[in-house]
């Protein structure tokens, strides 16, 4: 490479910085890694002509067919396997640089880092983007299941208030971290937030300000992130409100919950009524598009439960799958790295029906049918679910036939569980005769009490996981004389 070096150095290095700087602005990715990256492309550089390449120097390509020629090379990929496949890897983030050079359009973000105003995704459909999210979560040594994974993803693109419910130690706050860190969203640029709930939280001052006794305004730790994230609309935002129902969800989430409600379609853009007036903050401010409020709960003695009006504006997941001997996740030795995805992949294309119906008629009648079919045992206490609820099923619906991640019946089992379990509880004869016709319409099967084994039934349920859960609360009826979907 002395040739290079001599003629070349000074726009080989600057390029090379370049490469370093990107990686450092765009990536999560150590100083150790990005160094080694770019050693990697300098190294290639010096051995084009193995690989039947002209060219001299990678760093002043821009045509990705080069790259491409590389890769498929067998010398290369030789190479490649001796290197633990570190030099593919480099290859890969050197092709998305490319990308970013023939570019022009950027924005500004947190602390000066660029990012394409409208990236192209490499993800093509919802179930690739999924996977990878997945491929990272066992890449940090965590194991939740791809159907979890899926089911998160839905639900945050369906509505952007998500509540994650458990007993502790299940990992509720731990998926959300590392799938916001998956694609780009960490606390250290600022994109995702971790805010602990108080058990004396009474208003929304809490979370977002107050006026102090000098007239000024102090920001919450909500309102900051809702600053960031009007900055940088491209971007999604996590905020993580760590053990929700510590305090009463009602007093100091109601004025959030009642602006999700107002969003709507302006110049083809969402936008929601003042969270904020001008009165207080100085400035009138709105909740962003590109914000997405996820809540972990516990059910026990020193927590309160929810009212029907919070739990129909989320999708309530739970999570209480423990397999402790499942160590496989442990051995996952494939490195998957965080990258940068842009908030189209989340933000939701439907706010009302009509959005999807001219889209998506045949969806829409036949959630509508099912729907009415399980309303009617609901109807017994007064339990049956609203527009709202069979508005937002459909959308979820909609989103899963975008690679179609999970089966429609399995999508549809997610739904139920979600959606209108949690509505459940009480302990009089109703809620018997409630749960028993549900669990008739979710298996084919009469429920008889005290019956040997119902897995049979369940396994073979048309919604085996909604199936599963009706017998538990069923069974709970019978031993406590009253029953909830919340695990105590």
């Amino acid at each position: 490479m002395g040739l290079l070096k001599k003629n070349m150095s000074g726009e080989l290095n600057m390029d090379k910085d370049n490469f370093i700087k990107w990686l450092e602005d765009t990536t999560e990715l150590s100083s150790y890694t990005i160094n080694r990256y770019a050693g990697a492309i300098d190294t290639l550089s010096t051995e084009l002509i193995k690989y039947g390449l002209n060219e001299n120097n990678l760093f002043n390509i821009t045509d990705k067919n080069i790259i491409d020629s590389i890769l498929n090379n067998q010398s290369f990929q030789d190479k490649n396997k001796r290197g633990n496949r570190m030099y593919s890897a480099a290859l890969n983030h050197f092709t998305e640089y490319i990308e970013h050079k023939k570019s022009s359009n950027y924005l500004p973000v947190k602390k000066g880092k660029p990012i394409l105003r409208d990236p192209s995704s490499p993800f093509l459909t919802n179930k690739e983007l999924i996977n990878h999210v997945h491929s990272y979560i066992k890449f940090k040594g965590f194991h939740y299941s791809i159907e979890e994974v899926t089911n998160l993803f839905l639900s945050i693109k369906t509505k952007p208030f998500v509540i994650l419910s458990g007993i502790s130690g299940t990992g509720k706050t731990k998926i959300v971290q590392l799938f916001a860190e998956s694609i780009g969203a960490t606390e250290k640029n600022g994109q995702l937030a971790l805010i602990p709930v108080r058990p004396d939280w009474n208003d929304s001052s809490d979370l977002l300000g107050y006026v102090d006794i000098k007239g000024d305004f102090k920001k919450g730790p909500l309102t900051k992130v809702i600053e960031n994230a009007e900055k940088n609309p491209d971007l999604p935002f996590f905020v993580i409100l760590d053990e929700m129902n510590l305090a009463r969800v009602e007093h100091y989430f109601s004025d959030i919950l009642s602006v999700m409600e107002s969003r709507k379609w302006q110049d083809g853009k969402i936008i929601s009524s003042n969270l904020l007036t001008e009165e207080i903050a100085k400035r009138n401010i709105k909740l962003p598009a590109n914000l997405y409020i996820i809540g972990t709960v516990n059910m026990d003695e020193t927590t309160h439960p929810f009212s029907k009006k919070v739990l129909d504006r989320a999708n309530t997941i739970e999570l209480n799958r423990v397999e402790l001997s499942n160590l496989s996740f442990l051995e996952e030795s494939k490195i998957v790295e965080a990258i940068c995805v842009p908030d189209s992949k989340f933000r939701s294309r439907y706010l009302h029906l009509k959005d999807l119906y001219s889209a998506n008629k045949d969806l829409v009648l036949k959630v509508t049918d099912e729907l009415e079919k399980i309303n009617k045992p609901l109807q017994l206490i007064n339990a049956h679910v609203g527009y709202r609820v069979r508005d937002e099923i459909c959308f979820y619906l909609d989103y899963n036939e975008d690679g179609n991640p999970l089966e429609e019946k399995k999508a549809f089992d997610y739904c139920i569980l979600q959606k209108i379990l949690p509505r459940i509880s009480g302990s009089d004869r109703r809620v018997e005769q409630l749960l028993s016709e549900l669990y008739r319409l979710f298996t084919g099967r009469v429920y008889k009490e005290g019956q040997d084994s119902y897995q049979q039934e369940i396994d073979e349920a048309k919604y085996p996981n909604s199936a599963a859960k009706v017998l538990e609360m069923l069974r709970r009826l019978g031993d406590d004389g009253f029953t909830s979907f919340w695990i105590s």
